[in-house]
C-alpha cells in the first residue's frame, strides 16, 4: 500500500501506475476511474496504451449531468469523444450517494446516503468516490461482479486506488473493498 504525505493531484501518475501495476500482477482486467475533465483518464490512457493489447480495460465515470446546478457536463464532447476513439468506455449516470441524498436533505435535512458516504469519507474521499464510481459502472453495465481496480481522488487528480468486488447500487453491502492500494495520509 502506498501512502501520500499529502492529498490532491501531485499523486495522480503515481496513483495510476500503482493501479496498472497490481491490474497486471493480479489478473485484474479493468480499471475504473473518476474523472470529471478528462485529465486524469487521458493520463490512464497513456499508461495503458505503453502497455500494449495486455493492459487492463478502462471504464471512465464522469459526474452527472447537470452536478454543478446548470445543466451542463464538465467533461466535454471532445475530450469525451477522444477517450472513446481510443478505446475508453465513457459512462455518466446519477451519483448514488449524492443525487438522491441532495435531493433528501433539502427536504428532511439528513439523509441514508449522506450517512453512507460520510461513513466512507472516514477512510478518505477517494475511498468514497472509488465505491460510488464502482456503484455507477454496474449500474451502467459496464462492469460486472469480477473484481476491478477503482481510482478515484481528492479534489482534481489521483490519489486513492482500490480493489474492489463490484455490486449494483440497489445491492450495495455485496459491494466490498478488498484492499486499498494506494490513499493520501492527510485526508
Amino acid at each position: 500500500m502506498i501512502i501520500f504525505e499529502k492529498a490532491g493531484k501531485r499523486n495522480t501518475v503515481a496513483t495510476l501506475e500503482t493501479a496498472f501495476d497490481f491490474a497486471n500482477l493480479k489478473g485484474i482486467d479493468t480499471i475504473v476511474i473518476a474523472s470529471t475533465y478528462g485529465d486524469t483518464a487521458l493520463k490512464a490512457l497513456e499508461l495503458k496504451e505503453g502497455q500494449g493489447s495486455s493492459a487492463p480495460n478502462l471504464v471512465v465515470v464522469t459526474h452527472n449531468f447537470g452536478f454543478k446546478g446548470e445543466p451542463t457536463l464538465e467533461m466535454t464532447s471532445e475530450v469525451r469523444k477522444e477517450l472513446e476513439s481510443r478505446g475508453a468506455r465513457v459512462h455518466t449516470g446519477t451519483m448514488p450517494f449524492r443525487t438522491i441524498g441532495t435531493a433528501i436533505r433539502g427536504t428532511l435535512g439528513y439523509s441514508q446516503q449522506d450517512l453512507i458516504a460520510n461513513t466512507l469519507r472516514l477512510l478518505g474521499q477517494g475511498v468514497k468516490v472509488c465505491v460510488e464510481i464502482v456503484l455507477m459502472a454496474f449500474d451502467g453495465g459496464l462492469i460486472g461482479t469480477d473484481d476491478v481496480i477503482s481510482v478515484a481522488g481528492t479534489g482534481r487528480g489521483a490519489d486513492t486506488a482500490c480493489v474492489i468486488k463490484p455490486a449494483p447500487s440497489n445491492r450495495l453491502f455485496e459491494l466490498k473493498v478488498r484492499q486499498i492500494l494506494a490513499k493520501p495520509f492527510d485526508w
